[in-house]
Parts: C-alpha cells; sequence; structure tokens
C-alpha cells in the first residue's frame, strides 16, 4: 500500500503542478497595419447649420374697417392678386347715400361761399360811404369858401374875424372827413373778412363732411395692398364682417425667409450677404439662399441672434409654414491643409494631435492647432506641411514610435468616423 502510494505521488504533483501554471502571453506584434493618407492643401469651408420655418417674404391680413355683412367676393384661396386688386365689397348703401348727401351740402356751401364774395356791400358799409362823400362835399366847400375869404383879407375887403372863423370850419370839415373815411375803412376791412371767413368756413366743413362720406364708403370695398396669393378667406358672402378682425389674408410668397436663432459663437461668423443653402425634407436639392437679415442684439430669452435667410421662390415650390434645415458658410478658408477628421486624436486636456509617419516607417504623435471642419475633414492651422503623411485610420491608442506598415485610404473614405 505504501509503495503504491509513492508510486502515484509522482504522477500526481506533475499533474497538479501542470494545472496551476499559464501559457506565456503572447508576443505584441512589431509591426502594426495602419491606413495613411498625405496631408492635402484645398479649400474648405466652415458651415453652421440650423432648423426653422419658412415664411413669405411679405403678408398682409386685410381687416376692415366697418362692421357690415360681405356682399360679394372677387376671389378664392390660392388666387393669385396685384396690388390695389378689389378683393371683396361690403353692403354700404347707407354709406353711398351718405355720400350723395354730402355732395348736395357741398355743392351749397360752394354756392354761398361764391354769392358772398359776389355780393355788395351791406348797409352799414353803404351808409359809411354816404357819409364819406358828405363830408367829402363838405371838405370841398369849406376849402372854397377858406379861399375866397382869404382872398379878400388880402385885399382889405373883409374882417379878420370872418377869416378865421372860415379856417375854423375848414377845420371842422376836415376832421370829419377823416372820421368818415376811417370808419369807413374799419367797416370793409372787419365787416367783409367776418363774411369771408364765415363763408369758407362753412364750405371747408361740406368739403371735409363729403370726404369724409367718400372714405366710409371706401373702407366697404377690401383691396389688396401687395401682390401675392389669397392665403385665407375667413368668412363667406352674406356672413358679417367685424371691424379689426382680418377677413383676407394675402402672402407674397415670390421669395420666402427663414428666421434661425443661431448661438453667438457662431453668429459671430456670419455676416450680412453671406451664402446659405435651405434643404427641404423630400427634396434632394438644396435651394441656394442668402442672409439679409442679422439681428444686433441677442434674444433675451434664449440668448441667441435671429438670422433671416432669404431665397427666391418663383415656382413658389416653398410653401410657408414648412419647417427646413438651413446650411450657412461662414468662412471659406481656399488654401488650407486639410487632414481626416478622424485622423486628430484629442487628449483630456483638450490638446490636439495626429500621428506622422517618418522615414523609419514609424508613426510619431506630432501636436496641431485645429481649425474650421467640413463634412469629416478639418482645417489644420499649424503642426504640419503639405505633402506630410499621417495615420488616417487607427491612429487611437498606438503608442509612440511605433513600427507601421502604410496602407493608403482612398479619399471617399478619407473623412468616415473611425
Amino acid at each position: 500500500m505504501q509503495n503504491v502510494t509513492r508510486a502515484a505521488f509522482p504522477l500526481t504533483f506533475l499533474l497538479l503542478a501542470s494545472c496551476g501554471s499559464s501559457p506565456p502571453p503572447p508576443s505584441a506584434p512589431s509591426v502594426v497595419a495602419v491606413q495613411t493618407i498625405q496631408v492635402k492643401q484645398e479649400s474648405i469651408s466652415a458651415i453652421v447649420t440650423a432648423g426653422g420655418i419658412l415664411y413669405p417674404l411679405h403678408q398682409a391680413d386685410i381687416s376692415p374697417k366697418i362692421s357690415a355683412p360681405v356682399r360679394e367676393f372677387y376671389v378664392q384661396r390660392g388666387d393669385h392678386v396685384h396690388r390695389g386688386q378689389l378683393l371683396a365689397v361690403l353692403e354700404n348703401e347707407d354709406l353711398a347715400a351718405a355720400v350723395t348727401a354730402s355732395e348736395g351740402a357741398l355743392d351749397q356751401a360752394q354756392a354761398h361761399y361764391t354769392t358772398v364774395v359776389s355780393t355788395t356791400l351791406p348797409e352799414q358799409i353803404q351808409t359809411a360811404e354816404l357819409n364819406l362823400q358828405n363830408a367829402e362835399a363838405n371838405l370841398k366847400a369849406q376849402q372854397k369858401l377858406y379861399d375866397s375869404n382869404l382872398w379878400l383879407y388880402q385885399q382889405h375887403a373883409l374882417a379878420r374875424k370872418m377869416l378865421d372863423q372860415s379856417e375854423v370850419a375848414l377845420t371842422s370839415a376836415q376832421s370829419q372827413y377823416l372820421t368818415a373815411k376811417k370808419q369807413l375803412d374799419n367797416l370793409r376791412a372787419a365787416g367783409r373778412s367776418e363774411q369771408l371767413n364765415a363763408a369758407k368756413g362753412q364750405l371747408e366743413s361740406a368739403r371735409g363732411q363729403h370726404l369724409a362720406a367718400i372714405a366710409q364708403l371706401n373702407y366697404s370695398k377690401l383691396r389688396s395692398p401687395i401682390d401675392g396669393v389669397v392665403a385665407d378667406r375667413a368668412v363667406y358672402p352674406g356672413e358679417m364682417a367685424s371691424a379689426a378682425t382680418p377677413l383676407l389674408t394675402i402672402m407674397d410668397v415670390s421669395k420666402v425667409v427663414v428666421r434661425l436663432h443661431i448661438p453667438q459663437s457662431k453668429a459671430a461668423l456670419l455676416k450680412l450677404g453671406d451664402p446659405a443653402t435651405i434643404h427641404v425634407p423630400g427634396s434632394p436639392n438644396g435651394v441656394p439662399a442668402k442672409i439679409t437679415v442679422l439681428s444686433p442684439a441677442l434674444d433675451p430669452n434664449s440668448t441667441t441672434v435671429q438670422i433671416w435667410v432669404e431665397a427666391s421662390n418663383p415656382q413658389h415650390n416653398l410653401s410657408p409654414g414648412t419647417s427646413v434645415e438651413v446650411s450657412l458658410i461662414a468662412k471659406v478658408v481656399p488654401d488650407a491643409l486639410v487632414v481626416p477628421t478622424a485622423a486628430v486624436l484629442t487628449a483630456s486636456s483638450g490638446t490636439t494631435s495626429v500621428m506622422v509617419v517618418k522615414s523609419d516607417s514609424r508613426a510619431y504623435r506630432q501636436s496641431v492647432t485645429t481649425g474650421i471642419e467640413e463634412n469629416g475633414k478639418v482645417q489644420i492651422v499649424s503642426g504640419l506641411n503639405a505633402g506630410e503623411e499621417i495615420v488616417a485610420k487607427g491612429a487611437y491608442g498606438l503608442p509612440d514610435g511605433t513600427k507601421i506598415r502604410s496602407e493608403p485610404v482612398s479619399s471617399s473614405s478619407a473623412g468616415d468616423k473611425p
């Protein structure tokens, strides 16, 4: 029994030793296969994308200024209209009658004004004229008497006392003449002016009432203020149209506008006139557009900048109210050093680098400064030169100085994510 135990011990020991040991780790490959690409010089653009809703370039909500039933519509939804075109008429028989009445009142006022202008002076003015004529005749008589007495006195044929009496009478006649003339002038100035002002005031009042009646009648005729398309019609003929309530909506869709809200950091790159592209759902082609409004202030609620992008819509293919995506070209660098986005490694500290392939077929980490990005490509501002070969794919986790085997990557897949 002891012999069996002793004989089995070496075998058991070998089995236990064999189970407790692990195989040696495989050696790391000495050469790593990666895809490489050369640094190129090409144009790259900074593109800002945002979503928005299409609006018409101009829109007019036409509301009547009076409340009355609709007599007739001359347009339907979808009809194209022109500026000044008659769209609808409200019931207006009473307003037309008011215009006729105001025309009669205006004619009467005009006739009265004409009569006042052409009529003779009032009785007071006629009396004043007669008094002036009498005073003038008396003055002439007293003047002749004084001249005669003065000649007689000079001939020593008349006493001094008689000459003095005639001189006093002449002075009195002169005073009466001046008083009568002044009275007539005052009557002519005051009385004539008052009559003319009264007649003119009546005429102007009648003319104003006539214009007001015409305006009220015109309020019953609704015309389009713009060229466009009838987008809405609120009521049917015969229904009541309420003042200040939109009755018709006209949209000018020859051009459309997208109102975007862009973060301030991205809006700082944009300026008026910058090109843009509107992407409509279901349409393979983008619509060219441009920035027409760039708000100088931030929206207090969202702290974003409102931007308007305008596009021509001659075929009316773009419908207001559609949600669209807009691409804004903020900056274009014509001869930039460009590498695939996947080739750029970003450390936890935020620094960026690429793996540069040297002549010894090893990849070395090289710090770079990046710029704008576009469609899987990124601009290298510093750290690389045109023509240098870098690792396009497979650089993540690659130790510095690793021996590599280069496999060039096609330009079509250079921008793909790893």
